[in-house]
């Protein structure tokens, strides 16, 4: 059974500052020419690009660890280079960004460069520049590995294919060894060699490679990773599917997917890096598996809107998640409302909130609805269940049942959230949301409003707003019964 996550995530990014996370794979420099391209050679039938800009960006497991960096964790970063002028502008842009660099270095090897022309930004040619890793650096790379691995509660591998990672395998078994969470971007189709990770993050034409057979639905790619899960000694894996969002599977067969935040997609360019980046930041500080797929999904979002190998900021990360909530209103449940209600604060909203059974919707509680919404940005309006206007009004009470007069309510202009309690008072819920005012009708008194004592302790205000004479549910409903 495949479980869709609901998106319980406050709008509080964790703090990534006690993150401390070791990336070790394969390192390269990725270089961007661009520039016009408006005729084609005489001397081949190809574009001629006037080059007029030049960009260079840590890649492979270098954009790994910029990535985390970038969010505020304590990064070091683990790999091989070249002794050349690749390798200097790689290091120093990676020092810039705070990464703690251990580099080994190859004399005589070129660092991994892609050079990718592009024009109108479109990407026309790509060139690479790439030598064999030698075993005496990998072997070099396993003693410094040993040494580091003190400093990082996760470590992440890399794992591009270019021979970095060959003997990933006594890696893993080091790092899990001395309790380390585990995480892995594979490249290689065969998984058997990642035994022991605790978690994956194929995209499911990698997965389908190693699986050995395309999946033709999510349950048979659920079916197919748990097998490979339990083989292996994995945790999870979790493969992302594009534009249909991300599915998390564990050993029992449990599966949790994700639709995909993205409203544009420019470029996928390093989408995965920034997965696995944001996954093994939310896990150092301690968030549980989905919390943290669910923030490595908005940090896709962003990235493949933007052009090239690109990170993603806090503060971007913080507005996807805004952007995501922003038009979640009506009919909540109390859950769903405190996320919505955390949005809001983080968004320096006001929040208003009041109570009642609005049975029979009248001028009113129109009126009086319209007066409260005035005073914030946000206005709440919780509801009596039907036992609890049963219990106030009489047994022949409520009219209206629950649903439609929520519905009701949610239909004016002046509420966003309608919430139902279910307690004889909303003390309890209005303690939980704290809103910044509590307001009544003008038929009650300031201090016998239930929880007016909890919002002034808070720091909030109590209002009593104006009463509309002549009209109540109670004598709409007398009225109409005296008609009959």
């Amino acid at each position: 059974m495949i479980v869709p996550v609901g998106d319980f995530l406050s709008i509080k990014i964790p703090d990534f500052s006690a993150a401390r996370v070791l990336v070790v794979g394969d390192l390269m420099l990725d270089r961007y020419w661009s520039g016009s391209s408006s005729r084609i050679s005489p001397e081949a039938p190809v574009p001629v690009v006037h080059v007029s800009e030049r960009d260079e960006r840590p890649g492979g497991a270098a954009n790994v660890a910029l990535n985390m960096a970038v969010l505020g964790g304590q990064i070091s970063l683990l790999g091989v280079l070249g002794d050349d002028e690749a390798a200097h502008v790689l290091e120093k842009t990676l020092l810039q960004a705070g990464v703690h660099c251990h580099f080994i270095r190859q004399s005589d090897t070129a660092t991994i460069t892609k050079l990718r022309v592009l024009s109108q930004h479109q990407q026309l040619l790509r060139l690479d520049f790439e030598q064999p890793v030698s075993q005496g650096a990998v072997d070099t790379l396993h003693d410094r590995f040993q040494t580091i691995l003190h400093t990082a509660d996760v470590v992440v591998f890399s794992d591009y294919a270019k021979g970095t990672l060959r003997d990933i395998a006594k890696l893993i078994a080091i790092a899990r060894a001395q309790g380390k969470i585990v995480l892995l971007d594979p490249k290689h189709s065969d998984f058997s060699r990642y035994h022991g990770a605790s978690l994956l993050t194929p995209n499911v034409a990698e997965f389908n490679v190693a699986h050995g057979h395309h999946c033709e639905s999510k349950a048979a790619l659920v079916s197919a990773a748990t097998a490979m899960i339990r083989r292996y000694a994995f945790e999870h894996i979790l493969i992302t599917c594009g534009e249909q969002g991300m599915l998390l599977i564990d050993a029992g067969g449990q599966a949790q997917e994700i639709a995909a935040h993205a409203r544009e997609v420019f470029d996928i360019t390093g989408a995965g890096d920034t997965v696995i980046s944001t996954l093994a930041l939310c896990r150092a500080v301690g968030l549980p598996v989905a919390q943290a797929m669910l923030l490595a999904n908005h940090a896709a979002a962003v990235v493949v809107a933007k052009l090239g190998t690109a990170s993603v900021s806090r503060d971007e990360l913080q507005q996807s998640v805004h952007a995501q909530h922003a038009t979640r209103q009506g009919v909540l449940d109390e859950s769903s409302l405190l996320s919505e209600v955390a949005l809001a604060r983080a968004r320096g909203e006001r929040i208003t909130m009041t109570n009642g059974c609005f049975d029979l919707l009248h001028i009113g509680h129109i009126t009086y609805l319209q007066e409260a919404a005035r005073l914030g940005d946000r206005l709440i309006v919780a509801v009596n269940t039907d036992a609890t206007v049963s219990a106030l009004k009489g047994a022949d009470r409520p009219v209206n049942k629950l649903q439609q007069r929520m519905s009701l309510l949610a239909a004016l202009g002046c509420v966003d959230w309608v919430v139902a309690f279910s307690e004889a008072t909303p003390e309890r819920l209005i303690a939980a949301i704290q809103p910044h005012v509590l307001v009544k009708g003008g038929d009650n008194h300031a201090q016998n409003i239930p929880g007016a004592d909890s919002v002034r302790a808070a720091g909030g205000e109590v209002q009593v707003l104006s009463y509309v004479e002549g009209f109540s549910s109670s004598a709409m409903l007398s009225h109409i019964r005296d008609r009959q």
